[in-house]
């Protein structure tokens, strides 16, 4: 059995980390796994590796930009495109289901309608609008999806407001932890960031809802009382967003936070920079589903100050693993750091919480369990 798989992206952040983990499961099942990407990018070496063939193709992703008169008849002409290039894949290896990692995938289900083939869409987003976006997504769901994944139950909550027909299943994601639980492999120093600081480390992809920006206001009002803590960024911007990084940049000037913070951009090296870290912020200001990068930061035993922003309060137990603060709580969110910056036994207990937490609730094994007993369960619907 041959499954296509289709991608939004092909860089290394938390729904393609997924991805990965999905095809794993998937090639162990053994079926055979075709990968479909929007552009050269790690991801690809990444699955070529594992053995994996991918082929790179404009899918005609869906970005919020692209929700105007102009910016539709781009991405008409590019799902063209796409559904020509697919009928051309399906000759060559005969596709007998078809799986779609987010919803800014969109080319996939209305294909697999149309070849009369079993419809799986992966979905990471609570997508608050604009309207005309959720509902064509609506549509599409309840048209091809009869059980798509969701990654929280607050994902889930969402859509199940939208749905009429197709019913999410919850699978929270999970990652290999290993890597995360020993001691680093790099120095302090080789991160250009100075010995003997306290490391309050943010880390995301750098669009509007990830919340940089409040990030760095609490940075600046903690700086002038505990010098002693040093603000890590780590993360580069969607295309489209580089203003949004500029925007950081101009204000760490503006308020002389240059020697108290530091902006590592891209890296592959996050478990290492995690096992440096105290105190993990993850201030995002938008629903966001279910940050993978918080189950990397408890497995590495950071304790975690994050907003009640989607499935962020499915993982941490506010005041056992960490903190959960209201969407731009400013005050909170410093205070919430005072507590974990003052008291390093409060960090250790909150740290060892969240890794034994990630390890038993968020387990890999269990991921691919579910994964594989929802594969089963849709084939059997055909």
């Amino acid at each position: 059995m041959t499954v296509l798989f289709l991608n939004s992206s092909s860089d290394l952040y938390g729904s393609s980390r997924i991805l990965t983990e999905v095809v794993k499961i998937y090639k162990n099942a053994g079926l055979t796994v075709v990968v479909v990407l929007s552009e050269p990018g790690p991801l690809q070496s990444l699955l070529t590796d594992l053995g994996i063939v991918v082929r790179i193709q404009n899918l005609g992703i869906l970005r919020r930009k692209y929700v105007n008169p102009s910016g539709l008849i781009n991405r008409l002409s590019k799902n063209f495109k796409a559904y020509r290039f697919l009928d051309r894949l399906h000759r060559e290896f005969n596709f007998e289901l078809v799986y779609s990692n987010t919803l800014a995938v969109v080319v996939g289900a209305q294909w697999a309608k149309w070849n009369k083939l079993p419809h799986i869409w992966h979905i990471h987003e609570i997508l608050l609008g604009p309207p005309p976006l959720v509902g064509l997504l609506r549509r599409l769901l309840d048209g091809t999806t009869p059980s798509p994944i969701v990654v929280s139950e607050a994902v889930k909550k969402h859509w199940d407001l939208r749905l009429k027909t197709s019913k999410p299943r919850v699978i929270h994601n999970a990652i290999s932890y290993e890597k995360f639980l020993n001691l680093p492999e790099i120095a302090i120093q080789e991160l250009g960031i100075p010995e003997n600081k306290l490391i309050i480390t943010m880390i995301g992809r750098i669009n509007p809802g990830k919340g940089q920006l409040f990030f760095l206001q609490m940075a600046k009002e903690i700086i002038d009382t505990y010098p002693q803590c040093h603000f890590v960024l780590v993360g580069d911007p969607y295309p489209g967003y580089e203003p949004i990084e500029a925007e950081l940049t101009k204000y760490i000037l503006e308020n002389k936070l240059e020697t108290f913070v530091t902006n590592l951009g891209f890296r592959e090296d996050i478990a290492d920079i995690l096992k440096l870290t105290d105190v993990f912020v993850l201030p995002s200001i938008l629903p966001d589903s279910l940050p993978t990068v918080i189950l990397e930061a408890m497995a590495a035993a950071c304790p975690v100050v994050a907003t009640r922003s989607g499935g962020a309060a499915e993982m941490v137990i506010n005041g056992e693993t960490g903190f959960l603060i209201p969407i731009n709580a400013l005050d909170q969110g410093v205070n919430a750091l005072i507590k974990l910056i003052l008291h390093p036994e409060l960090r250790e207990k909150f740290g060892n919480a969240g890794r034994n937490r990630v390890l038993e609730e968020f387990s890999l094994e269990s991921f691919g369990k579910n994964i594989e007993d929802h594969l089963w369960q849709q084939l059997k619907r055909n």
